[in-house]
């Protein structure tokens, strides 16, 4: 059957470069003669009907903007079977015959939920903490990790004022992305990393107390949001080592802010492909950025994959801390 209307929803946390996405959504779509319906709140929105047309000039003057347009929720109710059928029953009601769901894998669960039940449904990985195994980008990860290297130069800056050590805890839930990256871009001492990290705050302890010895004015600690206790360690290390120690959280700064080059350019890809594959009668797929090019996956295969830091670059990112 041919998509006459597509829909389109943000779900699950915001991420810089999600507006990027959905206005190619929409000016994809409508290049090609297709109907374009805006689902407002993710799929709480869906479920409450909350639906609006769009059209070009729906989603101008929004490429450069944080967050998301649409806004974005999270449903408890689209976890059950009964709100799932609801929601593709929703779908038909309003003429909806694919959905585009930009978020991450809890997203991406519900639109192999749907695409079960006969919505064709495409996935754009829209996620600061780059978690979604299948792919090497993900939506908002670029501009996240910029916005926490520019607050850890400045952290960085105080610290050394005030010969502080400062613990800065940076967002990425249970992946440590962030957190590595940062730590190669602001030449931190020591880097926390949920998948590597064994708990043992004594090796930060004595080399807090050997650089200073050395002569070091500072130490910049970045910790992942998924070990995080940044403020109890601090405590703990500042009375280990006499050295005034500070925890900074950065928290939901990194969510917003204008998206960087390449969250406005990778993002309006992956949105004009998903429209692209719904086009050629493709369901239950992904978008993703592998290798250097934009492919898709199954959605239920990417889901099953796993995704661990790159032993290379944790490798290299220890002989560079000091």
């Amino acid at each position: 059957m041919a998509i006459k209307t597509i829909g389109v929803l943000t779900s699950g946390g915001d991420a810089p470069g999600m507006n990027a996405a959905i206005r190619a959504v929409v000016r994809t779509a409508i290049h090609n003669g297709i109907n374009v319906k805006g689902i407002m709140r993710g799929y709480a929105g869906l479920l409450q009907e909350e639906i609006v047309d769009m059209d070009s000039t729906s989603v101008s003057e929004i490429i450069h903007r944080g967050g998301t347009i649409l806004y974005t929720a999270r449903c408890q109710e689209f976890t059950t079977a009964e709100g799932q059928k609801k929601g593709a029953e929703i779908c038909r009601k309003h003429g909806i015959d694919g959905v585009v769901v930009i978020g991450g894998d809890g997203s991406f669960q519900g639109a192999g939920k749907l695409s079960a039940l006969g919505i064709n449904t495409i996935g754009i990985p829209g996620t600061i903490d780059l978690d979604i195994a299948c792919t090497d980008y993900t939506i908002g990860f670029d501009t996240a990790v910029n916005t926490a290297m520019e607050a850890i130069d400045k952290v960085r800056d105080t610290s050394t004022s005030h010969e502080r050590c400062s613990i800065i805890e940076v967002m990425g839930r249970n992946a440590g992305y962030i957190a590595l990256w940062c730590g190669f871009a602001n030449g931190a001492e020591d880097v926390l990393l949920p998948e590597r990290y064994d708990g043992n705050e004594q090796v930060l302890i004595d080399r807090i107390i050997e650089n200073r010895k050395r002569g070091k004015k500072h130490h910049i600690i970045i910790n992942a949001e998924g070990i995080g206790h940044s403020t109890s360690m601090a405590k703990r290390i500042e009375a280990a080592t006499g050295i005034e120690t500070r925890a900074t959280i950065l928290g939901y700064m990194q969510r917003g802010g204008a998206p960087t080059c390449k969250d406005r350019v990778y993002a309006s890809i992956m949105g004009a492909k998903a429209v692209e594959l719904l086009l050629a009668g493709h369901s239950n797929r992904l978008v993703a950025y592998k290798n250097g090019e934009y492919v898709d996956f199954d959605i239920q295969e990417a889901l099953a994959m796993t995704k661990d830091i790159p032993e290379d670059q944790f490798r290299i990112s220890k002989l560079l801390v000091r």
